[in-house]
């Protein structure tokens, strides 16, 4: 087995933050029991909002005061669970919207989307806009924003704004969907945040044996050794194989500039499945968003539901949240938030 658990190196710097021992009691744990996949989180105020693969909904919202206790965001019309997009694109068909991600440009609020293609019968990535981050979110093009046809499609957009004021887009090409390779993306957002400009330029390869020819749902960050392009790889459901537990894993390049070149790390994965009688049960951490409250980093990933035994417990991915700093200039995820056990509460 690999390294059960790479990310306790300096845990003690965020043992603060955690509400447990890791020596006791499992370091990682769920702060959302739903089925919550892709989640991305959006600090707005004294409030946290996250976003995730449909559901039911096109875009389920879950919203937070303390990123440890989560709800579904109710619609005050319905009464039934609010949806952040309520109406696809003129372009796409239901059933299959995947992996928003959300950008604050001034008072808008741009929603960065992948769903099916009408024409195309494949995935490709769509732009909403809203003037809250509740929406509703509409998207009025008739066309996709990026559609990479020829490589089996686009998923996993994900918006980055520079500290120099330009937008970029990240996304995966939806290649293991055509039985070919995957590559990670990166290509020039237009002012307005509502297309891209010039050509994608290939960022990073499926060609590290753990990501398992697949990798997937870029994260661009600033961080302290520069910029850095997180990502997922490997197969994201469980495998038998492999004792039951998901091959899915987190890694991270450096980048030179926003566009690259960028370097996949050698200590890839830093997060990975394992059962551990220290360190407890995690199977297939990924598809991660990264956010910062004040000075500090946050990172959120999903993860299956698994039992005591850490075997395939119900069919959920779960929302985890780990605060996340950097050590000799290498990324560090300390153990996960938690919500606090009732003897503890006020």
């Amino acid at each position: 087995m690999r390294a059960v658990y790479k990310l306790l190196l300096a845990a003690s710097a965020a043992l603060a933050t955690a509400a447990a021992d890791p020596l006791t009691q499992d370091a990682f744990v769920p702060v959302f029991h739903e089925d919550f996949p892709d989640a991305f989180v959006l600090p707005q105020g004294n409030m946290f909002v996250a976003y995730a693969t449909n559901n039911g909904a096109n875009v389920p919202i879950a919203i937070s005061r303390d990123l440890v206790n989560w709800t579904f965001a109710g619609d005050p019309a319905t009464g039934k669970q609010r949806d952040a997009l309520p109406q696809l694109g003129a372009w796409a068909k239901t059933g299959f919207t995947w992996a928003p991600e959300v950008l604050q440009l001034g008072n808008r609020y741009l929603l960065y989307y992948t769903a099916s293609d009408r024409k195309r019968n494949m995935q490709c990535i769509g732009v909403a806009e809203a003037a809250a981050p509740l929406g509703p979110f509409v998207d009025s093009r008739a066309e996709p924003i990026v559609c990479q046809a020829g490589l089996g499609g686009s998923i996993d957009a994900d918006p980055f704004h520079d500290a120099g004021g330009k937008l970029y887009l990240y996304f995966k090409n939806d290649g293991n969907r055509v039985h070919a390779r995957t590559s990670l993306w990166g290509q020039t957002l237009a002012p307005d945040g509502l297309s891209v400009t010039g050509q994608p330029v290939e960022l990073v390869k499926d060609n590290q044996s753990w990501e398992e020819r697949v990798v997937e749902a870029p994260t661009m960050v600033r961080s302290p050794a520069g910029y850095e392009l997180f990502f997922s790889g490997g197969f994201f459901g469980w495998n038998p194989d492999e004792g039951g537990l998901s091959p899915y894993a987190m890694g991270y390049a450096t980048c030179s500039g926003p566009l690259g070149p960028c370097a996949p790390a050698k200590e890839n994965p830093i997060l990975h499945s394992y059962s551990d009688k220290t360190a407890g049960c995690l199977s297939g951490p990924g598809h991660q968003s990264i956010f910062q409250v004040g000075a500090r980093s946050f990172i959120s990933f999903h993860a299956w539901n698994a039992t005591r035994g850490c075997r395939k417990g119900t069919d959920q991915r779960e929302l985890y949240i780990a605060p996340l700093f950097w050590q000799d200039g290498k990324p560090q995820i300390a153990p996960s938030l938690r919500p606090k056990a009732p003897s503890e509460r006020g």
